[in-house]
């Protein structure tokens, strides 16, 4: 008798155990974050670096050809992202037991969340533009414009693969709760960030050190890097959203400026006006974090204002403190003091004409102090809108089920 009952107490002890060991594994997964999110967050890594590897490759070497190890990371972005999000579109439209099917929108005859869809698109215009890039460059020339027509295509794929990974994401994040949905919260942010580091670099030719004392950097800003900020904030509803999202940007580009001039490099087109022995970095990234900061502190302190009315005031605090700070530090960047290994600013492209104004350490000034004005005006309007349209999208990404 006392040898049946020790037998069924341990058999008892042996189920509970195994009971604990399955609800703790089923724990784990379930604040797990599936792998097609960090699949996904992967491809946009690649192509924030790359876009800014080829432009050092463009800077330091030249155009030699289209199989660069830069241009090859910008497309395992397309390449990465279809694997994913085709493998979510797949599986959810073909698999019976798909967790995601009660969260998927049908698009032609297939069915998967909406953020699989516009990434998959992305990637494909991502490839798609790849050949059209290749024949510009061979038809036209080596040029090293940002703003070209294959490169706009190329920058369209770019962008609908992040939109379409922050929906997916955001989606994800809305359903989920506990540790997982503050893991999520978090690659959001980080997603964000890579979005407005690529945006950056569209607007490098815009906002470089010789045009800063002037309006029209300061309006393009306003204008577009508020949207992303603003998304990241009302999407995850996390104290200090903003200056997390320009901290991504403001890392990603200083530690290549610190990491690239590591590896030789020297030119191979010319007319070559500059030294150069080894990759060149970006300008020093844009004081963004700073009024992004601001913002925060703004947004924790009126929560219950009415939209227009953040929006208004926010658009005044954005524009006044990136002026108050990118002005005086612009001149330092100018000043010996910063042509060091970590501002950078000693590092010059090639191509560029020893009488051009970056190479000069001097600022080109267009425009009377009546335009400056005018232009200022402008800027805090657009960021005034920019703000206002990006919480718009943020709440809703803040809502999005699907």
């Amino acid at each position: 008798m006392a040898s049946t009952a020790s037998h069924t107490s341990l058999g008892s002890a042996a189920s509970l155990a195994s009971a604990a060991r399955a609800d703790t594994v089923s724990s784990v997964r379930a604040a797990a974050v599936p792998w097609y999110i960090w699949c996904a967050v992967l491809a946009i890594t690649s192509v924030a670096i790359g876009g800014q590897w080829d432009i050092s490759w463009h800077s330091s070497i030249g155009r030699d050809t289209f199989w660069t190890p830069a241009h090859m990371a910008i497309y395992l972005c397309g390449v990465l992202s279809g694997i994913s999000f085709g493998y979510v579109i797949l599986h959810t439209t073909f698999s019976k037991n798909s967790p995601l099917a009660a969260s998927s929108v049908h698009i032609w005859g297939f069915r998967a969340p909406l953020g699989a869809f516009i990434a998959s698109w992305g990637g494909i215009t991502m490839l798609t533009s790849a050949p059209f890039d290749n024949w510009w460059h061979d038809a036209y020339g080596l040029d090293v414009k940002i703003i070209s027509p294959p490169h706009i295509v190329l920058f369209m794929g770019i962008y609908a693969v992040i939109l379409g990974t922050m929906i997916l994401i955001s989606g994800q994040m809305n359903r989920a709760s506990g540790e997982l949905q503050q893991k999520l919260r978090w690659i959001f942010l980080y997603t964000t960030g890579i979005m407005l580091t690529v945006l950056m670099v569209m607007l490098l030719e815009k906002t470089s050190r010789p045009y800063l004392h002037n309006a029209d950097p300061y309006l393009v800003l306003a204008a577009l890097t508020t949207l992303p900020l603003t998304i990241g904030a009302r999407a995850t509803r996390m104290p200090f959203a903003a200056a997390a999202v320009a901290g991504v940007y403001t890392f990603v580009n200083i530690a290549l400026i610190l990491i690239l001039p590591m590896f030789p490099a020297e030119p191979k087109l010319g007319p070559v006006y500059q030294q150069v022995t080894h990759f060149i970095p970006q300008q020093f990234p844009i004081l963004l974090i700073v009024p992004a900061l601001a913002l925060d502190l703004l947004w924790q302190r009126t929560q219950n204002w009415g939209a227009w009315t953040s929006a208004l005031v926010s658009g005044v605090v954005y524009v006044g403190v990136l002026l108050a700070v990118e002005w005086p530090f612009a001149s330092f960047l100018n000043t010996p003091a910063a042509r060091n290994k970590f501002f950078g600013t000693m590092y010059l492209m090639y191509s560029l004409p020893p009488t051009s104004s970056l190479a000069r350490n001097v600022f080109f000034i267009d425009g009377t102090r009546l335009d400056f004005a005018v232009l200022m005006l402008f800027a805090i309007l657009a960021g005034v809108l920019a703000i206002r349209w990006g919480r718009s999208r943020g709440d809703w990404m803040h809502q999005v089920q699907r």
